[in-house]
């Protein structure tokens, strides 16, 4: 109850979201069906599975897009007091995987009325043609079954999500630093010896704590910041620098090497399945499954990159912060972009395996495609909307600060030009590398 209040009282973008998460999930659950149904029509067991092993893909994007709505849904987001009136972050997350399965299962019940509808069951008169091959029209439908394959979509979103926004404690190996008291009883993370009335000399505090910031935090050197101020200005310079995120990633992400190892061996598994003369059986498309699941995996890597190529040869204040937003939101904002990619080359390689054997099948491969490619990109902008979440504070304090507001567009602009610049000739190199074994 507490998760359909919270649902309907919700904004109208994150209502619009949710909708998509139906929509997915209506799209996958026919998909489904139609495996059923050709399943019922069709006396080779080979072919249904495997129609319903590509029901994977359509899955595996409903799940990531439902995972990536709920990341973004304000209303499950952990909040102080919440936990005195009984909605701690256990509560939370299962009020979010709850909102989840009300989504997908609105979802499964319109797939399952327009199925039905197509078939004839609710009106007496069933969609003619080859349409009545996926359908089973005539044949009656296994209630059972048909209940347990819709159940798939809203049990792996629910327990995607709830796996995701589970609440993370603290490490139980890593042992809490000793607490300290300095001056006056104020707490101090190490206990440092001082001398008498060093607390009272001028300068003493504020030296330490801006020793301190300059210490940890990646702060643009003496040569760059003189760079920034010769070419954006002094005001210019210093609200844009003021906005530049203080804690910036060390490293990459580690799934590069992984992610071109994947990619490097479904290219092999493709030409050695051309090679041999079956292009079209299912180890080619394992060959083109480890080459998508490359691509997704090289994602975060290149986002990371990208964003350390905009900072080199003296940066200005613009191509700093776009760059070190992008090295921040690496992780969140690469793996999208890496599964869109991914879907992309993916979606070209097999145009010239669509309509080879079963030229019946041409919807269904029409839907499965467009519903892939329609997840993984509102994964993407949904993505960037939980990176703009998660910099609103930061932009605020440089709204406070009188910078422009065309710095900020700018930075987006260029941010995206870079992603666009690095992705786009990848892609392409890869959907053409995958498409020239399976079209051999």
């Amino acid at each position: 109850m507490l998760a359909l209040r919270l649902s309907l009282g919700a904004q109208p973008a994150v209502q619009v979201r949710r909708l998509l998460v139906a929509g997915a999930s209506a799209g996958t659950g026919f998909l489904l069906l139609s495996a059923l149904g050709h399943a019922l029509s069709h006396s080779d067991p080979a072919a249904s599975a495997l129609r319903l092993a590509w029901c994977a893909a359509p899955l595996a994007a409903t799940v990531h897009l439902a995972v990536a709505v709920a990341r973004t849904d304000p209303a499950t987001r952990p909040r102080p007091g919440l936990s005195a009136v009984g909605l701690g972050p256990v509560k939370l997350m299962a009020v979010s995987a709850a909102t989840t399965a009300v989504s997908c299962v609105l979802g499964s019940l319109l797939a399952l009325l327009v199925f039905l509808q197509l078939r004839g069951d609710l009106t007496g008169t069933p969609l003619g043609g080859g349409a009545r091959e996926f359908l089973a029209a005539g044949r009656p439908l296994p209630l059972p079954a048909a209940l347990t394959l819709l159940a798939l979509v809203p049990l792996s979103a629910s327990a995607a999500v709830a796996a995701t926004l589970r609440p993370r404690g603290p490490v139980t190996g890593a042992g809490r630093a000793a607490r300290a008291y300095g001056r006056f009883g104020a707490y101090r993370r190490t206990p440092v010896l001082e001398s008498f009335g060093a607390y009272g000399r001028f300068g003493r505090q504020l030296g330490a704590a801006a020793h301190g910031r300059r210490t940890t935090a990646e702060a643009p050197g003496r040569e760059q910041e003189d760079a920034q101020a010769g070419s954006a200005g002094a005001s210019g310079a210093e609200t844009a620098g003021a906005v530049v995120p203080p804690a910036v990633p060390t490293a990459a992400p580690s799934g590069v090497p992984w992610g071109v190892a994947v990619l490097a061996v479904g290219v092999a598994v493709e030409a050695l399945m051309s090679r041999t003369g079956s292009g079209d059986g299912p180890a080619a498309f394992l060959g083109l499954a480890l080459t998508s699941l490359g691509l997704a995996l090289v994602g975060p890597g290149l986002t990371h990159l990208c964003g350390r190529l905009l900072q080199t040869v003296r940066p200005g204040a613009l191509r700093l912060l776009a760059g070190r937003v992008l090295m921040t939101e690496a992780t969140r904002i690469g793996r999208p972009l890496g599964v869109v990619c991914a879907v992309v080359s993916a979606a070209y390689a097999m145009a010239s395996l669509h309509g080879r054997h079963d030229p019946s099948a041409g919807p269904l491969v029409v839907l499965g495609v467009l519903l892939v490619a329609g997840c993984t990109v509102a994964t993407l902008l949904t993505a960037a909307v939980e990176a703009k979440q998660a910099h609103a504070d930061t932009t605020a304090s440089l709204r406070r600060l009188g910078a422009p507001a065309g710095t900020l567009r700018r930075a987006a602009a260029l941010r995206a030009g870079a992603l666009f610049a690095l992705f786009g000739p990848l892609t392409v190199a890869v959907a053409q590398l995958s498409a020239w074994p399976l079209g051999g």
